[in-house]
Order: C-alpha cells, then sequence, then structure tokens
C-alpha cells in the first residue's frame, strides 16, 4: 500500500474520531463543554479546538506555506462560543485539508518540512504521524475527563473508525 494511501487512511480515520468525540461532547451540554476539568487546555471544548488548530497548523501553514491561517478569525478557544462556532471551524479546517488531500502526491510526502515551533526538519509523511499521535494524547484526556465523570468514552480504535474497513462480526 503506498504512503499516499496510508496518509489519507489516517487522515480518514483521525476526522471520523474527532466528529464522534464532538458528537458525544454535545450530548454533554455546552456548559458541561466549557468546564474547566484540570486537563491539558482546560476544558473539553478547549481541546477539540486545539485539536483542528494542530491540523491547521501541519497541514495548511507548514505542508502549504500558508501562515496567513494564524491571522484568521474564528480558530482561538475565546472565539469558539457555541456549537456554531466550533463546527464552522471544524468545517472550514476539513475542507482545507481536503483540498490538499486532493492534490497531494507520493513525491510530496517526502519533501522537507519545517514548523518554527519545533527544531529540525521533517518528512511531510512525518507529519500526518505527528497529527495523528496528537489527536490520539489529546483524545486521552477526553477519555480520562469521560471516566472521572463515570460515563464511557466514545470508540476510538482503528478498526471501528476506519471507513471503509472490513471486520468481522
Amino acid at each position: 500500500m503506498s504512503d499516499l494511501r496510508n496518509v489519507r487512511r489516517l487522515t480518514a480515520y483521525n476526522r471520523r474520531v474527532f466528529e464522534r468525540y464532538e458528537r458525544a461532547l454535545k450530548n454533554w451540554g455546552w456548559k458541561e463543554a466549557t468546564r474547566d476539568r484540570g486537563i491539558g487546555h482546560l476544558t473539553l471544548k478547549d481541546t477539540l479546538v486545539h485539536i483542528l488548530n494542530v491540523h491547521e497548523a501541519w497541514l495548511v501553514a507548514v505542508a502549504q506555506g500558508r501562515w496567513d491561517v494564524f491571522d484568521q478569525p474564528g480558530r482561538r478557544p475565546q472565539e469558539v462560543r457555541s456549537w456554531i462556532d466550533l463546527r464552522k471551524y471544524r468545517e472550514r479546517v476539513w475542507q482545507e485539508v481536503d483540498v490538499y488531500l486532493e492534490r497531494l502526491s507520493e513525491n510530496d510526502l517526502n519533501r522537507t518540512v519545517k514548523a518554527p515551533w519545533m527544531l529540525g526538519k521533517y518528512a511531510l509523511k512525518d507529519v500526518f504521524f505527528q497529527i495523528s499521535f496528537e489527536q490520539a494524547h489529546h483524545l486521552g484526556e477526553f477519555i480520562g475527563a469521560y471516566w472521572q465523570a463515570d460515563r464511557r468514552p466514545p470508540k476510538m480504535t482503528w478498526i471501528e473508525n476506519l471507513p471503509g474497513s472490513s471486520r468481522s462480526a
């Protein structure tokens, strides 16, 4: 299987899991979503915003050199004041990612990129793993918050969330 197909599958998985966690959080209501839980980004809503920031920073700014995204409104946690704001930001990020993935080539994945907030340079294909692992780490905070509230967290396993995966009963 090609690296390009794998990064597309990984991105589809990340998106599906993100949206599953967003839907689950909506069931808690805005007040609970914005309550300080003492996690890395304090609230579960801010954690979701951060995960979107990560996708946007790496796949729009770093990968495409579109540094202007950092100046766009609606991407900072304090600017996301409702489920509608979160949905608008999510849709904007996924649209940008989709457009980029559509024109991405196998050769592009070997291109060297640099994020100013990190040391070194890296192959673009490694950026997809960076995003995935960071999302997983932050969803681990979500899972802990669910456990503390005596609730069952959404599933985030690869097989159960990968579109088109085959599994036996």
